[in-house]
């Protein structure tokens, strides 16, 4: 897959193409159904399918500080939109001046004049333009207009009853989205969140020095610095799989705590994980947490012996979700 930042580097004889656009964060089953037609259908031409995405996240643009939690790394989104065949990915820096651009400007200069679209796939509920005035309707009149063909596809979604950690906000019928996501991982309901991405939420970040007191507990953790943006599930302990440079050939168990240690009075937030059976000191490295399942909330306890009880039933469990050795 060819990656594209902005549209200054066309290849001189760039031809027609089909093209799909959104944020598309967390590439969740919505997504793929949408990036998978638009493969098909650039197939069924003998074009290429082209997938136009933005960075950094319009609302951290349009309002400062605003940015919604981030489900996926700009490099992870790309290893995913490239699993599903997608010719070539284009990151559109997302600007003001870009934001300012009418639903026909945007058009006219980006997906005409630039990509040379024959086909454009988006959302049913796709918005574009200043003050998002573009619709899908608008869209295909200006496809006639310009020579392209647009289509909205269906959103898809589930049926979700009862047992959620989410409480009444995940259940009934849903339609899969990156809210809805951010809204599962918010909970802790890793696993309503799994079932929409079609995969595990995973959380990457940089092994850094903690304070140590793993290690006193004789469980030694890796505590990780996030990016500030990072959708990190609800403070809680969880079974996660862990993957890093170092150990590239399988993931490897592990006890993750996400919290601020109220054992120990601790008031910043952290994610630290205890890779079961490993004693490599990961100092350094840049790791992934696929978030399995969740398996209690964050408690306080009286002592330490308390404590540690509790963490050894924590591994025991972890064991037994992820059935590692």
């Amino acid at each position: 897959m060819q990656r594209w930042r902005g549209l200054e580097d066309l290849p001189g004889n760039w031809g027609r193409c089909v093209v799909t656009i959104g944020v598309f964060d967390g590439v969740h089953r919505g997504h793929q159904e949408l990036i998978r037609r638009t493969v098909e259908v650039a197939r069924e031409r003998g074009l290429p399918s082209v997938v136009l995405t933005f960075d950094p996240h319009p609302s951290e643009v349009l309002r400062p500080g605003s940015h919604p939690a981030q489900l996926t790394t700009l490099r992870r989104k790309a290893e995913l939109i490239e699993e599903l065949g997608v010719d070539v990915l284009c990151v559109l820096p997302f600007t003001l001046e870009l934001s300012r651009l009418t639903a026909h400007e945007f058009v006219h200069e980006i997906l005409v004049d630039r990509l040379h679209a024959a086909v454009v796939l988006v959302g049913e509920n796709f918005t574009f333009g200043a003050k998002a005035a573009g619709d899908i309707e608008l869209l295909r009149q200006l496809g006639r207009r310009f020579g392209y063909v647009a289509y909205g596809a269906e959103l898809q979604g589930a049926s979700v009853r009862g047992g959620s950690a989410a409480g009444e906000l995940l259940q009934g019928e849903i339609t899969y989205s990156s809210t809805y996501v951010r809204s599962c991982i918010d909970a802790g309901d890793v696993a309503a969140a799994a079932a929409a991405l079609g995969r595990w939420h995973r959380v990457e970040g940089i092994v850094v020095r903690g304070d140590g007191r793993g290690r006193e507990l004789g469980y030694p953790t890796a505590n990780l610095s996030t990016h500030a943006y990072a959708a990190v599930p609800a403070d809680g302990v969880y079974s996660c799989w862990f993957h890093c440079a170092s150990r590239p050939e399988q993931p490897l168990a592990a006890a993750v705590s996400v919290g601020s240690n109220p054992t120990f009075s601790g008031r910043e937030r952290s994610v630290e994980a205890f890779v079961l059976g490993v004693t490599e000191d990961f100092y350094g490295q840049h790791v992934a947490l696929d978030f399995v399942s969740r398996l209690r909330d964050m408690v306080r306890f009286d002592s330490l012996p308390e404590l540690v009880r509790q963490i050894d039933a924590d591994v025991e469990q972890t064991r037994e979700a992820l059935g590692a050795d």
